[in-house]
């Protein structure tokens, strides 16, 4: 038995294929994410931008690069571990979360203060001839 073509039924066939079609592409892959970290190294700053007990917040590669101690540089996720907000700052050794004003240490990414509930994630650099590398 075949059901007539109704306006409904047109609409409903038209919503579901459309609704699959958008589910399928935000579940799949992106060349983009991968083009992105395969292109290899980058350089982010001179050892001499990166303040001695501060940091510098990269919000484009969403990494920010900190000096604990002289000659000693670290690199963390500038996305708070909370609420996924851009860090906005790297004050009196604290790495700060303008969204809810969580507050992680310069030097290991741990939570010093705030409702996030994990460190940040340290991220790979490398430092050589005075120039720091997000590898």
């Amino acid at each position: 038995m075949t059901l007539p073509t109704t306006r409904r039924t047109v609409l409903l066939t038209s919503l579901m294929t459309t609704s699959a079609v958008a589910l399928t592409t935000a579940c799949g892959s992106s060349d983009d994410d991968s083009a992105g970290s395969s292109s290899g190294p980058t350089d982010l700053a001179k050892t001499a931008d990166i303040p001695v007990g501060g940091g510098k917040i990269f919000a484009d590669r969403k990494v920010v690069v900190t000096q604990p101690a002289t000659g000693e540089f670290k690199a963390f996720s500038a996305v708070c571990t909370h609420q996924g907000c851009t860090v906005s700052a790297v004050t009196d050794g604290a790495i700060t979360c303008p969204c809810h004003e969580s507050a992680f240490s310069i030097t290991d990414g741990a939570v010093k203060s705030g409702p996030a509930p994990r460190p940040l994630p340290a991220k790979d650099i490398t430092v050589k001839d005075g120039t720091i590398t997000l590898a």
